[in-house]
């Protein structure tokens, strides 16, 4: 009998930089979901890869003083090497300058074209090459990209267009009579709400203005962007052709799952599913955007010195204990934190204690009590039918919320049993048992209770860490269990010998750990800004007298509120020392109100009054921008006086 199939997908890294922990959470979320699938009886096929083209890497390459092949190769090695470092079980890496997943691409545009589903036109706007995307004016927040808060310029370009409005309503319908397809359900309501029903834009895909892509083979000015280009890779990787499909394509496609950032579920519900209408092709299962992993309370960047890098982290705590805090400080809808304290709290608390220590001291007893012969569990007693119904629970709550892709939930039902028996050793003192011969049998049995419970713990947790379950087998004397195995309380053979006891975590001195980590990581970040070079682009040089025509007045904030219906804008009112004034910010995703208020900052005090978002706006505040497109707003000291001019 066939096995059933299960095709499950990251998004594809994209190849500006080396990747930090935040961005390698996803790839062992899906790795966990790969593994635990495969134990329960399903033919997986898991795909990963890297994003390789546009013009942010033909930037970065010139930068480089390389090809943008040369700076992919090097980028999307570095990639792939996370992804063995945290032994991830992908079955394809795909990259998007591989010859076939480019031809196929190509193949793709043309059908779309042919069939007038792809048209040329002209597109004028606002551009961001960060984003590499395209705004109109009131899209725009203080002028500035909606996403990233950075720089736009005018482009005007001749394009091809993908008609998504044809497809807006069967889009619609899909969605609304698919209710797990875009999931969680916060994510379906802000794309029906906010994206889809207030009316598609047909969407831009090439581009004239650089030329690292996938040419267009009829219209050699253009190169395909990144939409069809990225987004096909599902399907090339498992050999989708419009001319005929592979019979790997027709096996798994459609897809079960694609796992990604929260931040691009709109091209994977929108964008995606339209491309697939117009090529006639089944639409996939599900889409789950999951939340980011933060810094503290901060998104990962270079900028802000709070970059922390997988391969730094195993080499100090280990693969398996790097996965084991990934999936379990990750909360199911919302951001989570990694922070080097938490991290070695984390790993002290449930791997050194509650997991290493419950292992290392049964199977020492085993050893100690029986010469390491499993026993018979012939002599029931209290407390042993407790401690098979949290080995139960534990099954049943681990299948649940690791089939909702709610990890964190998942790995704490399978430490509930690890603390079941934890206090179980303490109800059933084995060491006042082994004082009299007359509870011999009655230790044998409570020893194979935990030795048990444990082989359980081992097959529950070997999806999170493979290495570890793989000691604990060891240390049982015995191979590899599957998961059916453990469907039922009682499956470990008496009269096998146990391994040896050794530690599987062992504590951490988290103060002299935590100096070593930040000595070395400001390090890093330093030799990394000395071998940096940015490239800084520097406004039309002015004259003495323009800069004098810009007051620069000191202004406290007394008020800050949200603008109603902009998700960007704050409306700040200030004692600026002359009567006071109104100004609108785009700094709400950045600040709370409660930061601001209180607080001494720059004003541009003549600037001529605009209206945003229908709330007038006399002034501007100073802010700067981050790398990774936050801003930082200019604070000045409390002892200078409101209204002091600066020059």
């Amino acid at each position: 009998m066939d096995k059933p199939k299960f095709y499950i997908t990251t998004a594809i890294a994209y190849t500006s930089r080396k990747p930090h922990i935040g961005n390698t959470y996803e790839i062992v979320l899906t790795d966990a979901i790969a593994r635990y699938k495969r134990m329960q009886g399903y033919d997986v096929f898991f795909l990963t890869g890297t994003d390789e083209h546009g013009q942010k890497i033909e930037k970065y390459a010139a930068d480089s003083g390389v090809t943008p092949k040369e700076y992919v190769d090097k980028v999307a090695g570095e990639i792939k090497e996370i992804c063995d470092l945290l032994n991830t079980t992908y079955d394809h890496f795909i990259r998007t300058t591989d010859d076939y997943h480019e031809k196929t691409v190509q193949k793709i545009f043309k059908k779309l074209y042919d069939q007038g589903d792809i048209y040329k036109s002209e597109y004028e706007g606002l551009y961001c090459t960060p984003c590499e995307s395209f705004w109109t004016e009131s899209q725009l927040v203080d002028g500035k990209c909606p996403d990233c808060g950075r720089e736009v310029t005018k482009a005007k370009e001749e394009a091809y267009f993908l008609r998504l409005s044809k497809y807006q309503k069967q889009l619609e319908e899909f969605i609304e009579s698919n209710e797990n397809f875009i999931y969680p359900e916060a994510r379906k309501k802000e794309m029906l709400n906010n994206f889809i029903k207030p009316g598609l834009q047909d969407l831009c895909v090439s581009r004239t203005s650089f030329k690292w892509g996938v040419p267009v083979t009829f219209d050699d000015k253009h190169v395909i962007y990144v939409w069809i280009d990225a987004l096909s890779n599902y399907i090339t990787a498992l050999g989708y052709d419009p001319d005929g499909s592979s019979e790997q394509y027709k096996k798994y496609w459609p897809a079960d799952v694609h796992i990604i950032g929260k931040d691009i579920v709109r091209f994977h519900t929108i964008y995606w599913p339209i491309m697939l209408m117009a090529l006639g092709e089944p639409l996939p299962k599900q889409v789950y955007g999951h939340p980011w992993l933060l810094f503290g309370e901060d998104k990962m960047s270079k900028s802000r010195g709070n970059v922390i890098y997988a391969d730094d982290l195993t080499k100090v705590f280990g693969v398996d204990a790097v996965r084991y805090y990934l999936l379990t400080e990750m909360p199911h809808a919302n951001d989570g934190s990694i922070t080097y304290e938490a991290m070695i709290d984390r790993f002290n608390t449930d791997l050194a204690n509650t997991l290493g220590n419950l292992v290392n001291r049964t199977v020492a007893m085993q050893n100690k009590y029986f010469e390491g012969v499993i026993q018979s569990p012939d002599f029931g007693g209290e407390f042993d039918e407790d401690l098979k119904a949290t080995a139960k629970k534990a099954i049943e709550g681990f299948d649940k919320n690791i089939s909702e892709y709610k990890m964190s939930d998942a790995i704490d039902c399978s430490m509930d049993l690890a603390r079941r028996c934890n206090k179980y050793i303490d109800e059933t003192t084995p060491w006042a048992l082994a004082k009299d011969e007359a509870n011999k049998a009655r230790l044998g049995t409570v020893l194979y209770n935990l030795l048990e419970g444990i082989r359980i713990l081992s097959v529950l947790i070997a999806p999170i860490m493979p290495e570890t379950t793989k000691k604990i087998s060891e240390q049982l004397g015995i191979e590899e269990q599957s998961y059916e195995s453990i469907q039922n309380f009682g499956g470990l053979e008496s009269g096998k010998k146990v391994g040896t006891a050794t530690p599987l975590f062992t504590r951490i001195d988290a103060e002299k750990l935590i100096a070593e980590l930040e000595a070395a990581h400001k390090a890093q970040l330093e030799a990394e800004k000395a071998e940096e070079k940015p490239a800084i682009e520097l406004q039309p040089e002015i004259a003495i007298d323009d800069f004098t025509k810009v007051e620069l007045r000191v202004a406290k904030i007394l008020e800050c509120e949200k603008v109603p219906k902009a998700k960007k804008l704050y409306k700040i009112q200030l004692d600026d020392g002359m009567g006071g004034r109104q100004i609108v910010s785009g700094i709400a995703q950045h600040y709370t109100p409660d930061e601001l208020i209180g607080k001494k900052i720059v004003v541009v005090a003549n600037l001529k009054p605009a209206k945003l978002c229908g709330v007038e706006s006399c002034g501007m505040l100073l802010a700067g921008d981050r790398e990774d497109g936050s801003v930082c707003v200019t604070f000045i000291d409390d002892s200078v006086p409101v209204g002091t001019r600066l020059h």
